[in-house]
C-alpha cells in the first residue's frame, strides 16, 4: 500500500477518535526515514491510547503491518512506525514541550483536505 493511502486510512481512525489538530508533514525531501510525519494529539492519555489503538486496528485490517512502536508505558508520546509514515500521537502537554512542528519546520505541510491534490 502506497503511504499517501496509509495516511488516508489514519487520518480517518483519528477522525473518528476526535483527534485534534492533525498534521501531515511531507519529509520525503528532507529525510530518509519516511515520506510522512503525521502527528496529532488527544485532550488526556485515554484519548491519546483510544486514537492509537484506533490507527492501529484500522491499518491492520488493511494489511498495513506495524513495523515498531515506542511510547506505550509513559503514554505522554506514542510512535507508530508504518515505514514510510510515522505517526506521532501526543497528550496535549507532550505536543507542546516537543514541538516537532518546529523541528520539522523544513518540511512541507501539506493539509489534511488537501490530501487528494497531491
Amino acid at each position: 500500500m502506497e503511504s499517501k493511502e496509509i495516511v488516508k486510512l489514519a487520518i480517518e481512525a483519528m477522525e473518528e477518535k476526535k483527534a485534534e489538530e492533525i498534521k501531515l508533514i511531507d519529509i520525503a525531501d528532507i529525510s530518509s526515514i519516511g515520506d510522512y510525519f503525521l502527528i496529532t494529539n488527544g485532550s488526556n492519555i485515554n484519548q491519546v491510547q483510544t486514537i492509537t489503538d484506533a490507527v492501529e486496528e484500522k491499518l491492520g485490517r488493511a494489511g498495513v503491518q506495524l513495523k515498531s512502536m515506542e511510547g506505550k508505558k509513559q503514554r505522554g508520546w506514542i510512535l507508530l512506525d508504518y515505514g514510510d509514515v510515522i505517526i506521532h500521537i501526543f497528550d496535549r502537554e507532550n505536543r507542546l514541550f516537543y514541538d516537532l512542528e518546529r523541528i520539522w519546520k523544513d518540511g512541507k505541510e501539506i493539509p489534511v483536505s488537501g490530501l487528494d491534490d497531491k
